[in-house]
């Protein structure tokens, strides 16, 4: 008996491993895994399995404690101490616990991916190899293509779609070239923009519109520098990244909350706004008169000395402007600064940046109430996230320009446009990328010359025949 338990503690691990590596391998190829020949590799399976699934970070980890155990298991230490030896087990088995919590969240994935209920997690945990082998060699058992979260392989294989030519920069306004926004997912490059090119004029108010996840928050960090892009981006003739410490005070950011200090006088937060984001070599003449001049341009000076903790909402948001404002920046942009108003104070404060535009300052606006300010504004951006779900240029110019190249009346209706099927949108983002950079390469092409007719020499006139003449 001893003998048969002892023939059978030898034999089930290496069964057990080959049988889970044939199952492994069977279910790679469903799953259309380029290297199935990975399941037969310590440490490689195990990543395998989990990145063909999207958990590139679970399976590296699980796949690295795996390797560690299999290679444990053929080394027998030498160490004569007991207490190395107990703290060395000890390590092992937390090893083991940790491979053992994550290989549960990636079978819990395949559960899932397999379209079977969690019970099989019963099985899993002490037979591995048995729901392997059913789920590689059964033909009942089929992968579903699932998006886990609604980015799943977001970014990772950008839409094939021509890009808009770029712009020449200039030495007024702002010009944006944005070849691609990327960030690392562990082992995933993930594309968030890519390909888009405008210029800007100084004394203009720009709305900026997309449908949901088309990147325009990213966007506008790219552009204020605050999340760097492999672009260029010049304003009034500097290269906001090259000189970023300079240029950062020209820009002025409001995001969607209000940042304030609510136990303070409205006159004091604004003062002490200045104090912050004006040169040292400003005086407090100077400061205290631009202070005067932004409270009374967004009409806070009769309420200054009120607390700010007693303001509507809407004087809050005019507060918010005013911190950033104070700056006298050459490049002002909002994120929703109408979240949450009304009709008539959302208006009143987009009166407010038209009147800081006409100063000669470029405002950026995010808003997903365009309509009823529409008439306010001389730009829109029009922002689509592609088939890959990258945010990509789907348009630039005036309002007018842009109902005409959406067939739309109004703005909601072009954000619908791009919007994915799945938000309730037409999902033609792609369609009007590839459109808007084809009108673009029309726009930037060099105008075709007629080619004049050739001026016959004096000889050849000479020998040409004259009308009447005898051939």
């Amino acid at each position: 008996m001893t003998v048969t338990f002892n023939l059978f503690d030898s034999i089930y691990p290496l069964l057990s491993w080959l049988l889970f590596s044939l199952g492994l391998w069977k279910l790679l190829i469903k799953m259309k895994w380029k290297r199935p020949w990975m399941a037969c590799i310590p440490g490689l399976r195990t990543f395998a399995l989990a990145s063909a699934m999207d958990m590139d970070r679970e399976g590296v980890i699980c796949g690295v404690l795996e390797l560690i155990l299999f290679v444990d298991s053929f080394l027998q230490p030498a160490v004569a101490d007991s207490r190395i030896v107990a703290a060395y087990s000890i390590l092992l088995l937390v090893l083991a616990a940790i491979m053992i919590i994550y290989e549960i969240r990636i079978f819990i994935r395949l559960t899932t991916v397999m379209g079977v209920r969690k019970v099989w997690i019963l099985l899993w945990i002490p037979f591995s190899w048995f729901p392997m082998m059913i789920f590689g060699f059964s033909p009942k058992f089929q992968p579903k293509s699932i998006n886990f979260t609604e980015d799943w392989q977001a970014g990772t294989s950008p839409a094939e779609i021509s890009a808009a030519s770029g712009v020449a920069a200039t030495t007024s306004g702002l010009t944006v070239n944005l070849q691609e926004r990327t960030a690392r997912d562990f082992l995933k490059k993930r594309y968030l923009l890519k390909d888009i090119s405008l210029s800007i004029p100084n004394g203009s108010l720009v709305l900026l519109l997309g449908g949901s996840g088309s990147g325009k928050t990213t966007f506008v960090n790219a552009i204020i520098g605050y999340e760097k892009a492999k672009a260029t981006v010049i304003l009034n003739g500097h290269d906001v990244y090259r000189e970023y410490d300079r240029m950062k005070y020209r820009i002025g950011f409001v995001p969607q909350q209000n940042l304030i200090r609510m136990s303070d006088t409205v006159e004091r937060t604004v003062g002490d706004s200045a104090k912050l984001r004006l040169p040292k070599n400003v005086s407090n003449k100077d400061r205290r008169t631009r202070v005067e001049e932004v409270m009374d341009l967004l009409g806070l000076t009769a309420g200054k000395e009120g607390l700010v903790a007693k303001k509507s909402g809407g004087q809050l948001r005019r507060i918010s402007i005013a911190q950033e404002l104070v700056s006298d920046p050459e490049l002002f942009i909002l994120d929703e600064p109408d979240s949450g108003l009304d009709g008539v104070i959302a208006r009143e404060i987009f009166t407010k940046l038209r009147g800081i535009a006409d100063e000669g300052k470029i405002v950026i606006v995010i808003t997903h109430t365009p309509d009823r300010v529409i008439d306010l504004f001389d730009k829109v951006i029009v922002l689509g996230r592609d088939s890959g779900r990258v945010g990509r240029l789907a348009f630039y110019g005036t309002p007018d320009e842009a109902r005409e190249f959406f067939g739309k009346d109004s703005m909601e209706g072009i954000v619908m446009c791009v919007n994915r099927q799945e938000e309730g949108g037409e999902g033609m983002a792609d369609y009007y990328i590839a459109k808007y950079a084809e009108l673009t390469a029309l726009k930037n092409a060099p105008p075709t010359q007629t080619p004049e007719p050739e001026t016959p020499s004096a000889a050849e006139s000479a020998e040409a025949p004259k009308e009447g003449d005898p051939a």
